[in-house]
């Protein structure tokens, strides 16, 4: 897409975008998520996330000390009104190799899923069984979604109020079945600077009709409770993001990532150990 060649909105995007590099580099290599060889299956969805995940990762392929290869793919999962010309004619413009995926996903959500209730469940796992399924087609070792920082706060909120789990969206994550590796490049970019970069690209945005315009969703709730924190009381989601780096288990309650149990024999053995000190010293 054409840029701006306004010098101050050039210099905004180069910014930008020299941000985003950053933060993407330093996730890929905070978690090891691409190694020399890899095949990278990019899912794209025709939003912002997707496209900016592609982008970033195309140009850091050019400049990266190790070989490794992209391939897009979109998954049509028959929504009606789907425009099908949209990303095949966009990936075909900017040079990159692509597969349409085509399942009817859409039939079986409507037909599953009572009238009024949240789609979202059921679709996201029929669409990752497709590209799973497919990943291992066409060889690919890796498989990238589009998540950003945001998306993983908004995971570790739902799971607190909703599921009764600290737990949160993984950077990196090896499949329930051990056969795919999902990464995450943009795990440390916010989303707000992701909108921005994909205004600025003008990127042919395609709106998901089955459930992202589906009015009180949980997760909805969730992005208006941290936006207005952001809003404020700023730098506080940068430091619940903070938080999920820095886990220390004695200080939470769960008794299989640390033995509470222990910890009257630990008192005993540093008792006896100052006693030996003691004696030994004095």
């Amino acid at each position: 897409m054409e840029l701006s060649t306004k010098p101050k909105e050039k210099i905004e995007f180069n910014k930008l975008q020299k941000k985003l590099r950053r933060l993407t580099g330093q996730a890929i290599a905070d978690f090891n998520m691409i190694e020399e060889g890899d095949k990278i299956m990019v899912c794209l969805s025709g939003g912002k996330d997707s496209y900016t995940m592609l982008e970033i990762l195309r140009n850091l392929q050019a400049s990266a000390p190790i070989n490794f290869s992209l391939v897009a793919v979109n998954l049509d999962q028959k929504q009606p009104g789907f425009p099908e010309h949209i990303l095949p004619n966009y990936l075909e413009a900017e040079g990159v190799d692509f597969h349409i995926l085509e399942r009817d996903t859409y039939s079986i959500v409507k037909e599953l899923v009572p009238e009024g209730k949240t789609t979202c469940g059921l679709c996201s796992r029929l669409r990752r069984g497709s590209l799973y399924g497919f990943a291992d087609q066409i060889g690919a070792t890796k498989i990238a979604l589009g998540h950003h920082r945001d998306d993983i706060l908004e995971t570790l909120f739902l799971n607190m109020f909703f599921g009764g789990k600290l737990k949160a969206m993984p950077p990196k994550l090896l499949s329930d079945d051990g056969k795919h590796m999902v990464i995450r490049p943009l795990a440390y970019c916010k989303e707000k600077d992701i909108e921005k970069f994909s205004k600025m690209k003008e990127y042919p945005i395609i709106p998901c009709n089955l459930c992202g315009s589906q009015e009180n969703l949980q997760r909805q709730v969730i992005k208006d409770m941290l936006q207005k924190w952001d809003l404020e009381y700023p730098g506080r989601t940068d430091t619940l993001f903070t938080s999920i780096q820095n886990v220390v288990p004695s200080h939470l309650a769960d008794t299989s990532l640390f033995s509470f149990t222990e910890l009257e024999k630990k008192k005993t053995n540093l008792i006896v150990l100052t006693l030996f000190l003691y004696r030994t010293y004095l």
